[in-house]
């Protein structure tokens, strides 16, 4: 029996963060469309009510949790309203992330830490949080959004990079600790995309230079990895897409 398109995720929840622009507010469209109750974190609460009203106005449903992913209390809070909200979760969509890249000995510590506290950190932290209501379910889909660059190296990214490549390493290492329980982990590692994400690098300088690089390229769009994204996770339960490598046809190096 075959599921009508559109529909393959109703009565499913999912949570995705980063989702005020970019990636993450195109992937929480694209599930909302195919039936998830989405529930979208940021920092940004304006953004994201903007986008919950974007979702409803085409009937879909969203749930905002204004979230800072460095936040302890702030992580357990969005899966206390999930849970208190639709009494499962379905899905996760780590995207939430930083992209300041700079070289290493002119890039001040807070930079670093930040770096790796949103991009891998509180990544950790929320799929630790999520994973016993998935384990308990029997079920779900854990989506990390990683990077060309976690697996190819880029100058003036090696703070960056060893994040990007931690998220690789933590979703490979996470599914064998519960694949057994029926939870799907797939990492996304995107190419150039046209998104905000290019105004974090904080030299102006370096940041022209990627910019020029990203427009000088049909660069990848925030939906084409929404798709992607859905696609991960509309699959049937015995199908496990472990890992996406996604670059612009005219993207050859990293």
């Amino acid at each position: 029996m075959s599921t009508e398109f559109g529909s393959e995720l109703d009565g499913q929840v999912a949570i995705v963060t980063g989702a005020s622009s970019g990636i993450g507010s195109a992937t929480a469209e694209s599930l909302a469309s195919r039936g998830a109750s989405v529930v979208i974190a940021a920092r940004r609460a304006e953004k994201l009510e903007a986008l919950e009203a974007n979702i409803e106005d085409t009937d879909g449903e969203a749930l905002v949790v204004p979230t800072d992913i460095t936040n302890d209390d702030d992580i357990d809070d969005l899966v206390e309203a999930t849970l208190d909200e639709y009494g499962r979760i379905d899905i996760l969509v780590n995207n939430a992330g930083v992209m300041p890249l700079a070289h290493i000995a002119e890039a001040d510590r807070e930079t670093l830490q930040t770096t790796i506290d949103v991009n891998l950190s509180g990544l950790i932290k929320l799929t630790h949080a999520v994973v016993p209501t998935m384990m308990e379910q029997e079920r779900g889909h854990i989506v990390n959004l990683s990077s060309v660059v976690g697996r190819f190296l880029q100058e003036n990214s090696a703070h960056y990079n060893a994040a990007k490549a931690g998220v690789k390493m933590f979703g490979d290492s996470l599914r064998l600790d519960v694949a057994d329980a029926g939870i799907h982990v797939a990492t996304i590692e995107p190419g150039a995309v046209d998104t905000e994400l290019l105004d974090h690098i904080p030299d102006d300088e370096l940041q022209a230079g990627v910019k020029e690089y990203v427009g000088s390229m049909d660069a990848l769009a925030p939906e084409d990895i929404a798709r992607t994204i859905t696609f991960v996770v509309t699959q049937p339960e015995r199908v496990d897409i472990n890992e996406v490598l996604i670059r612009p046809l005219d993207q050859v190096q990293p």
